[in-house]
């Protein structure tokens, strides 16, 4: 049976949410509870988790995030900033999630 796909969400993603409803339930109550209780505004949190994923080079989960930056309100430049903020630490991998962040940014 063929789903829509969520714009930004990646396959696997959206295959742990039809497959393992109750989990995924559990994910997001948890993911939620942990903005909540976060002190960064949802810019700051949502280009800190773009430069987290970029230094563990999981790309798959850049499109949704970079999406969720941008609608907090941040810049083209700020989200390339946030890319390339692990440069230094996680080596040059993180240069490889650039292309899905800026497809992802410029695809609004």
């Amino acid at each position: 049976m063929d789903h829509p796909s969520t714009p930004g969400v990646s396959k696997a993603f959206e295959t742990f949410g039809r497959e393992a409803p109750q989990q995924a339930r559990a994910w997001a109550q948890a993911t939620r509870s942990l903005a909540e209780a976060s002190a960064l505004d949802p810019k700051t949190q949502a280009l800190a988790y773009v430069a987290v994923l970029a230094a563990l080079r999981m790309e798959s989960g850049i499109p949704f995030h970079v999406a969720m930056a941008r609608a907090a309100g941040a810049t083209r430049e700020e989200t390339i900033s946030a890319v390339l903020l692990g440069l230094q630490p996680a080596g040059h991998g993180v240069t490889a999630a650039l292309p899905a962040a800026l497809e992802a940014y410029d695809a609004e």
